[in-house]
C-alpha cells in the first residue's frame, strides 16, 4: 500500500503534468511554437500548480516555512526541469520520436527525483 503522502504527489504531480502536457500541445497546435520552446511554457504554468499542491497536501504533514518552501522547490523545480528539456531534446533529436510521447516519457522519468529532493529538502520542516 503507499503512503498518503505518495498518493498526494502522484495527484498533484498527474495534475501538474497534465497542465504542462496541454500547455505544451495548445502552444506546439496553435501557436506554431517549437517542443522545446513550448515545454518551457508549459513548465512555467504548471509550476505553481506543483507548489500549491505539494506544500498543502504532498507534504503538509512537514509543516515547511512556505517562504522557504517556495524558494526551495522553485530550485528543485528548475534543476528537474533543466534535466526534463535536456532528456526530451535528447529524445526529439536521437529517438526520432513524436513530441508527445516523448514529453510523457521525459514528465515520469523526472517526478521520481523530484519527489526526493521534494520531501528531503524542498519541503522539509523546521
Amino acid at each position: 500500500m503507499i503512503s498518503r503522502r505518495v498518493a498526494w504527489f502522484i495527484a498533484v504531480g498527474c495534475a501538474a503534468a497534465a497542465l504542462h502536457f496541454g500547455a505544451v500541445l495548445g502552444l506546439v497546435q496553435w501557436l506554431a511554437l517549437p517542443p522545446l520552446l513550448a515545454n518551457v511554457g508549459g513548465w512555467l504554468l504548471a509550476l505553481g500548480l506543483s507548489f500549491t499542491g505539494h506544500l498543502r497536501l504532498s507534504f503538509a504533514d512537514q509543516r515547511a516555512p512556505a517562504g522557504r518552501a517556495a524558494l526551495r522547490f522553485v530550485a528543485v523545480s528548475a534543476g528537474a526541469f533543466a534535466v526534463n528539456e535536456a532528456l526530451y531534446a535528447l529524445l526529439l533529436r536521437f529517438g526520432g520520436m513524436d513530441y508527445r510521447p516523448a514529453l510523457v516519457i521525459t514528465l515520469v522519468v523526472v517526478a521520481f527525483g523530484t519527489f526526493l529532493l521534494s520531501r528531503h529538502w524542498a519541503f522539509r520542516g523546521s
